[in-house]
């Protein structure tokens, strides 16, 4: 199978680069710049493409451009830092800007070109910028093959040794032609389209395969899809080698608990453990507010409770997760250690140093959408493969402040209340529906007044959703009845709230969920 390189200069949208090479069926792997050589090498790449990062090229203890990049006489894309990169060591000149290009930018082609003039792309369209730097002056044997109103050197190229640069991003949604601007890229590389469904579900069997060998496996499910999915890549792969444990947190949805139970023992034909570890968990979170803390705890103690539940059997040293990319990219994981950590992700960043297990994490490198795919494909229904998110953590990311069992309750009947009214509007899944949609409960109280008398509550918050790949999102635009409605419910129905608002933030600049 081809495979394309990626490498990560800490670029926010250095995922994005993967996701858009795998939309073109063509796979890819993404390593931090300054991965071991012989990693890359043993790959055998078809092509490279080198992110953005937040450095400038001219600083002191800024990534450098591994040496095996040029060695290996493959196709190169820089991308922003990735270009200035590619300048400054070919001999051209790389200077801070006096005007920073941040935003929508109009790009126009200025001279013919062999990346921009595939795929019928215009002779100008809109692109996004995001840089204070600029190349200045060209490396010998390139030319310049575009411009913007700020940046004379836009898009550069030497077909002869197969290098191309961009100044811009042509992997976020709000660069027009992107897409194809990158698959015109990998036709130059004569890179063939093979990542399907089917070829994931049969390199994550070997690959678990490989890493378990006779050896015993524990996943932790929580109902989502993507536990589930990592479960059932597991089981496909060992089969009776796999203990799929669920843990009630004490921090579900209503109905949450007896529905996993149902749904795994009835689709996925693995061994399934339940536990209620609610009174464990909400005693370890007592008095905690910091949402980090709050993480890390929950991580450790899911590790624990996953090994309380096998201390019977001594063969399980494997803990399979259903992390996904997204989660590994806000929490920093060991591979994103050039890029800034948004939060920690249970699962990531809350594992504790003396966990007895090793990790097998099937989905580690795919989004969502790819997630699904896998999911149909190895026949799971669609109930299960197309439910919205619900965090690791639970309700407890979705409860800000102090963990109690009363605010727990609460906001259990105010999250039922938003999903049952948009599942009656046919708003959960479909054409038009929300990506993922929650309530939040605020330790904020204000004054209101119910029945000619003073009440002092808590706020509720409605959080929805519209997104392709769980990294970027819009907040959905609800029908105001809708909104009416679902405020209308909560207030009068759920004791402790008096004040519903609706969470109208992209992401970023905030994140999906609260904490």
């Amino acid at each position: 199978m081809d495979c394309i390189v990626i490498l990560d200069f800490g670029s926010q949208y250095s995922q994005l680069i993967a996701r858009r090479v795998r939309e073109a069926k063509v796979y890819c792997e993404l390593f931090p710049h300054d991965a071991p050589a012989n990693k890359i090498v043993a790959l055998n790449p078809r092509a490279i493409i080198l992110s953005g990062g937040p450095n400038s090229v001219y600083d002191i203890g800024a990534p450098t451009l591994p040496d095996y990049v040029l060695a290996l006489g493959v196709p190169v894309l820089g991308i922003c830092y990735g270009m200035q990169l590619l300048a400054r060591v070919l001999g051209g000149h790389v200077a801070g800007s006096a005007t920073r290009e941040y935003g929508r930018a109009r790009l126009t082609r200025t001279a013919p070109s062999r990346l921009l003039g595939l795929g019928e792309l215009p002779s100008a369209f809109n692109v996004w910028a995001s840089h204070g730097d600029k190349v200045e002056a060209l490396p010998p044997g390139f030319s310049a093959t575009a411009q913007t109103a700020d940046c004379p050197i836009a898009a550069m190229e030497n077909p002869a040794h197969g290098i191309y640069a961009l100044q811009f991003h042509p992997e976020v949604n709000h660069t027009e032609h992107g897409t194809v601007l990158l698959q015109s890229f990998l036709r130059v590389a004569g890179v063939k389209a093979s990542w399907t469904a089917d070829s994931m579900v049969e390199a994550a069997v070997a690959k678990i395969r490989e890493q378990v060998g006779d050896g015993h496996v524990i996943a932790g499910v929580s109902g989502g899809v993507d536990s589930a999915v990592a479960a059932a890549l597991v089981h496909r792969a060992i089969g009776d080698q796999l203990t799929c444990i669920y843990v009630d947190n004490g921090m579900m949805r209503a109905g949450e608990s007896e529905t996993v139970v149902q749904t795994f023992r009835d689709n996925l034909g693995a061994h399934l453990v339940a536990v209620n570890a609610a009174e464990d968990f909400i005693e370890a979170l007592s008095g905690v507010t910091d949402p980090e803390q709050k993480r890390k705890i929950i991580g450790e103690r899911f590790i624990r409770t996953f090994e309380n539940a096998i201390s019977t059997n001594k063969n399980a040293g494997f803990l399979c997760q259903g992390t996904i990319y997204p989660d590994v990219i806000e929490s920093r994981g060991p591979e994103r250690q050039s890029a800034a950590k948004i939060k920690s992700h249970h699962n990531v960043g809350g594992l504790p140093a003396d966990m007895k297990f090793k990790l097998v994490e099937p989905l580690r490198f795919l989004f969502k959408d790819e997630v699904r795919a896998v999911g149909t494909e190895l026949g799971l229904p669609d109930s299960l493969v197309w439910r919205q998110p619900f965090p690791g953590p639970g309700l407890a990311v979705r409860c800000l402040g102090a963990i109690t069992w009363e605010r727990l309750a609460t906001l259990r009947a105010a999250d039922k209340i938003v999903t049952d009214e948009l599942g009656a509007a046919g708003l959960l899944r479909g054409a038009g529906a929300t990506s993922q949609a929650f309530a939040v409960l605020l330790p904020v109280r204000s004054v209101g007044v119910m029945g000619d008398g003073r009440t002092y509550h808590e706020t509720c918050a409605i959080r929805a959703v519209t997104t392709d790949d769980f990294m970027t999102a819009d907040w959905a635009k609800l029908p105001y009845d809708l909104l009416a409605r679902i405020s209308s419910r909560i207030v009068n129905e759920v004791s402790g709230i008096n004040r519903v608002v609706y969470d109208i933030t992209s992401k970023p600049p905030a994140t999906i969920e609260w904490e």
